[in-house]
């Protein structure tokens, strides 16, 4: 059961960011495959120079981005945003790189699948219990920015957010980069400008192991969590431990 669970995360479908995560486990691969040559049985593929004979251009040569870095660039762009409590940070730096973080986008007004994705997420925090806010991360982004910080400690008193879930917000040109960079959108234009049919989706992931899964951010809070337990567990480097977290946040030991 644990392996079928595993291959869950690892293959199913979270557009934009699959790319990066293949690029993840070809460079996994790669590296299992050289650590099985020996040395000795790899023939030098260029011939040794002649005294006073350089390399030229290829003495600059710099290695092709890591998948990390790569994924980095391609989906994490380090924009500045304000925190419900009026502090700048940064997205990529302060916020998702090296951690396990869960993502969605939110705004204060919504009358439609907001204030439900909402209430099911505190859900998702009360059953993670004290590991949000230390091995795991939860933010909430303004939809368009058109929340102030002011509004949004509003909203998470409202739903009783506990400390761990961090709500953002930004200028809009900010934020409409940042939910595309994040594949938050819908492939008909017209549908994805039309803020009250936005989509109610929840990505979480491990940032360093280019690792990332979404679900309907209404899905059964006991199964998002199970879910984000293999996550943390991969993250932590023993996977066969995922079940014994999830019991243990479950357990409302936290």
């Amino acid at each position: 059961m644990e392996t079928t669970r595993r291959r869950l995360i690892q293959l199913a479908a979270f557009a934009p960011l699959a790319s990066a995560f293949v690029l993840g486990e070809e460079k996994k691969k790669a590296t299992s495959s050289a650590a099985a040559i020996s040395p000795a049985a790899v023939p030098k593929m260029l011939p040794e120079l002649a005294p006073g004979v350089t390399l030229g251009p290829l003495a600059n040569h710099k290695p092709s981005l890591s998948p990390r870095e790569q994924a980095h660039q391609r989906y994490f762009p380090d924009v500045t945003l304000t925190t419900h409590e009026g502090k700048k940070v940064n997205f990529y730096n302060d916020l998702i790189k090296g951690k396990i973080v869960t993502l969605n986008f939110m705004f204060a007004d919504c009358q439609e699948i907001c204030p439900l994705v909402t209430a099911n997420l505190a859900k998702v925090q009360e059953q993670l219990g004290g590991r949000v806010g230390k091995d795991i991360f939860m933010y909430s982004f303004s939809l368009q920015g058109q929340d102030s910080p002011a509004k949004l400690k509003a909203y998470r008193k409202a739903y009783n957010i506990q400390p761990g879930w961090t709500f953002l917000t930004g200028n809009l040109d900010t934020m409409e980069l940042l939910r595309r960079k994040l594949g938050f959108t819908y492939p008909d234009p017209k549908t994805d400008g039309d803020k009250t049919q936005h989509i109610g989706n929840f990505r979480f992931g491990s940032e360093p192991l280019i690792m990332w899964e979404t679900m309907p951010g209404m899905a059964n809070p006991r199964y998002l969590v199970e879910m984000i337990s293999y996550v943390e567990a991969e993250h932590q480097g023993h996977p066969k431990g995922a079940r014994e977290i999830f019991h243990s946040a479950a357990r409302g030991k936290g």
